[in-house]
């Protein structure tokens, strides 16, 4: 068995130091391997419906691409996938199978199906490998221990031809050979449990007898709920870990039983440990639990790092690395450094586009290429995939923040979506997001949930700072952060600030909420969507609200009847 393991990490390491090799070099020219990615995924696909619809034959250039393809949403493209999911693969691919359907998070709207073929699934693969290499380079005192990894459901349900529609990172751990497996916490039918709750439960009890070296998934809030979970559950799986059990509240599916089964001894010198650290301290950190815990990949951009805040009390002094850009559309960078939200564009992986942020509204808006950007500059990216996406608008704003070697970095600031403006003050997410973070330096307060609310008044709108109890020791701490937050506001944006001057927009109220608001909303919009835990994203700034509606609304999420298990 060890010599097995030795061999299948050695070819793995051989293979992507090749891949590595040749995507640095990539990096060198993105101009060109942009066009012969571009012209030969046109090739590829001319036969199908959606390349005779759209005359790829005629196409030589990036210029007749566009010419050819308009810029397109979902919508657009959802006629082609709809007969793929039908069983007819030649709408949108020539001569390839389907695998499966990703499912995106739903964050924003309903859940969209993105066609996941060989092409696409390898290339997925291959890239995470090399992710992982690169991340345990880097970190190597992690790699001998187990790694905490939370996947979806890879098989939520079937199409009418039978395809599984679900996560990808869930189908691609089913791939994992056997050897690679033993190396993870959790067990493959984990992926399927339908409680959240179970699933950290789970975690947990199979986490607490193994040595941790790293925890992944791409949601920073979901890190920070399972490490408090622990100490929340303390007792049952203490009595699991000593008793050779697994128990808690919950129902296991016979499958996972199965599956777990040898992982299950009495470990009661382990349990004794446990118990003293609990007594010491009042609490499992995980930091403490597992003193090997070196790495965290999840997401770092956009309104994701208001979580990271919280990460040194419950991990510690640890190295956090950016899972990267990444949707179930799509991959679009690839992080090189830790403790960085920016990641060099994904050059092979498809052509992508970027139009200004201040052209998007325009009928014919600047489209730019990768070598074109400039350091600094926002821009809407555009995708074209071999998961038969072309020009896609998925409405990411991206900054780019410098180059390695010749190909841009950039960096997630928010949704296109994710701007408000009640008196024209057109507030971002991101903008949100990096005065919350100062205001709480300047107040030394470690918040982690918070949002922004828009609240109309016809003498004078506003916007609400929500707050859960738990997060300010008072009212009156809460209204200082509220003050400091809103003078952040208005350095970060200067119609914010005219419009505040002109007293158009009244200050930034704070609302204070009760404790286990931020959980029942995440699964109230979960719920909603069909979106996935992994990969939801809590919204910083909430849509417009009428004066009055969000006391109701967080009554109502609070009530009895309104807990979820």
């Amino acid at each position: 068995m060890g010599l097995l393991s030795t061999l299948a990490q050695v070819w793995t390491v051989q293979r992507t130091v090749r891949d590595l090799g040749r995507y640095r070099a990539a990096l060198n020219d993105p101009r060109g391997t942009q066009h012969r990615w571009l012209l030969n995924q046109v090739r590829r696909e001319q036969g199908t419906l959606f390349g005779r619809d759209h005359h790829f034959d005629e196409i030589r250039s990036v210029a007749d691409f566009r010419r050819n393809v308009p810029i397109g949403t979902y919508e657009d493209h959802a006629p082609y996938i709809e007969r793929v999911r039908q069983g007819e693969t030649e709408a949108l691919f020539h001569r390839q199978s389907v695998r499966m359907f990703a499912l995106t998070s739903g964050t924003t709207s309903a859940r969209k199906y993105i066609p996941v073929t060989d092409r696409v699934l390898e290339n997925y693969r291959r890239m995470w490998t090399a992710w992982g290499f690169l991340a345990y380079s880097r970190h190597r005192a992690a790699f001998p221990h187990a790694r905490l990894t939370l996947v979806g459901d890879w098989d939520e349900f079937r199409t009418p031809s039978g395809i599984p529609c679900g996560s990808i990172s869930g189908f691609t751990a089913r791939l994992q050979n056997w050897i690679v497996r033993r190396g993870y916490v959790l067990p493959l039918a984990a992926a399927r449990l339908p409680s959240l709750a179970a699933k950290y439960y789970l975690a947990w009890r199979l986490g607490l007898v193994r040595t941790v070296g790293s925890w992944m998934t791409p949601n920073p809030s979901t890190l920070l709920q399972l490490a408090r979970f622990g100490t929340e559950h303390a007792e049952a799986l203490l009595r699991d870990v000593r008793d050779g059990t697994l128990t808690g509240p919950y129902e296991w599916p016979a499958e996972l039983l199965r599956e777990v089964r040898g992982r299950l001894h009495p470990a009661a010198a382990r349990a004794r440990e446990l118990e003293h650290l609990l007594h010491r301290t009042g609490e499992w950190r995980p930091r403490d639990v597992w003193p090997e815990l070196q790495l965290i990949g999840c997401w770092t951009g956009g309104s994701m790092g208001a979580y990271l805040r919280s990460f040194p009390r419950y991990f510690g002094d640890i190295a956090v690395r950016d899972l990267g850009l990444i949707a179930s559309e799509g991959r679009m960078t690839f992080p090189f450094e830790d403790h960085t939200p920016s990641g060099v564009l994904e050059v092979v992986s498809g052509f992508f586009e970027f139009i200004p942020v201040g052209d998007i509204e325009s009928r014919q808006p600047t489209v730019l290429e990768a070598h074109e950007l400039q350091e600094g500059h926002e821009y809407f990216i555009l995708l074209t995939t071999a998961s038969g996406l072309y020009r896609y608008h998925i409405r990411d704003v991206v900054r780019c923040t410098g180059w390695h070697h010749r190909t841009p970095l950039l960096e997630f600031l928010h949704k296109g979506d994710g701007v408000t403006s009640i008196t024209g003050e057109k507030l971002t997410e991101y903008q949100a997001t990096v005065a919350m973070s100062e205001a709480l330096r300047e107040c030394g307060l470690p918040v982690d949930a918070f949002a922004l609310a828009p609240c109309w008044q016809e003498e004078r709108p506003y916007y609400r700072l929500l707050l859960e109890a738990a997060a300010v020791p008072n009212a009156a701490m809460a209204q200082i952060l509220a003050e400091a937050v809103d003078r952040r506001l208005q350095a970060g944006n200067i119609e914010y600030a005219s419009k505040r001057r002109s007293d158009r927009l009244g200050p930034l109220q704070p609302m204070i909420v009760p404790n286990g608001f931020w959980e029942r909303w995440d699964e109230q919009q979960r719920q909603r969507s069909g979106g996935t835990a992994e990969q939801f994203k809590r919204r910083v700034l909430l849509p417009q609200l009428p004066d009055g509606l969000l006391e109701t609304l967080a009554e109502r999420l609070l009530a009895p009847e309104a807990c979820v298990n």
